[in-house]
């Protein structure tokens, strides 16, 4: 089974990747929280630092763009594999609304008939391996069956499904039924992800669709970042490790940014999604949420630490 990081917009950057990497690894693909080109020009600087070759040495990086425009496209591709990537990923999933109101993300799936004629146009003009990240529709599962035949028109790369429609967001269950048809009509490889957050989750999809060989994790490693390796080895996440995350994350984000508020945000994410690896960790969570000084925010942390165990 191939393991992919799935791209979290603002929290999976380079910094994040290698401390990630270097702890933990197991990852056999990492891919960018998305680049968004526009007519003027291709990267935002913040996107260019985090595709820059050196920032991500020894990892397998899959930069992914969002756009509708297949010239943006394919010039973002172009320099992109000036840098040295041979595969970029396509945003067909994110669910945002603002995203969604420019027909972007999984706003795209809205326009089947544009959306074949851009795919035709990046695929006749690019020399390198096209992958592409989709919801299944925006409001009802029977849309899915017209975007698959749209897929299977092309060749694309890998086609990774989140099972869900893009109103649903991350609310409810993936429809797995519709994964189920992909499986049995894609002439595409395929990944799954969605809501893979435990072992259990992992064994439960795997064991329906043995034929997938890759899944693609996003929260579930934010949670918890051992989880690639307790499916793989059964070894679970200790607190040390966790520990020496937030340390070495917490460090890094003082030096990437500027200000302590800035650093707190970003600190404060990261506990949205750890936290729920504690016992009793509510009052706690709650707690780290409301410091406004990085020496209080310590005092919180080191309290969750030292009162509870991981569960």
């Amino acid at each position: 089974m191939k393991f992919y990081y799935a791209p979290m917009e603002s929290i999976t950057i380079y910094l994040y990747r290698n401390i990630y990497e270097k702890l933990f690894g197991e990852i056999d693909k990492y891919y960018t929280p998305f680049i968004m080109p526009n007519g003027k020009r291709t990267f935002k600087t913040r996107e260019f630092q985090d595709v820059l070759p050196e920032h991500n040495e020894g990892l397998h990086i899959v930069p992914q763009i969002l756009t509708k425009s297949s010239k943006d496209f394919i010039r973002t591709a172009k320099e992109l594999k000036e840098l040295g990537y041979d595969e970029v990923n396509l945003n067909l999933g994110c669910p945002s609304r603002t995203v969604v109101a420019k027909q972007k993300g999984s706003g795209f799936l809205r326009e089947p008939e544009v959306l074949d004629d851009f795919l035709t146009e990046i695929f006749d003009a690019l020399d390198m391996k096209i992958s592409i990240k989709t919801r299944i529709g925006l409001r009802d599962t029977e849309e899915f069956e017209e975007i698959l035949s749209i897929y299977n028109r092309h060749p694309v790369y890998e086609l990774t499904i989140h099972p869900r429609l893009q109103q649903e967001f991350y609310k409810g269950k993936p429809h797995l039924d519709v994964f189920e048809y992909a499986v049995e009509h894609s002439e595409n490889p395929l990944c799954y992800n969605g809501d893979i957050v435990t072992k259990e989750d992992y064994d439960n999809i795997t064991t329906r669709f043995p034929s997938i060989d890759a899944v693609m994790i996003g929260r579930g490693l934010l949670r918890n970042p051992a989880l690639v390796r307790e499916i793989k080895y059964g070894q679970k996440l200790t607190k040390r490790e966790l520990l020496a995350m937030h340390d070495a994350l917490y460090e890094g984000y003082q030096e990437y940014l500027s200000g302590d508020k800035n650093v707190l945000y970003k600190m404060k994410e990261f506990w949205n999604n750890a936290s729920v690896m504690f016992t009793n960790h509510e009052k706690y969570a709650k707690k780290i949420r409301k410091v406004q000084t990085l020496k209080n925010y310590e005092q919180a942390v080191n309290a969750l630490f030292s009162d509870q165990q991981l569960i």
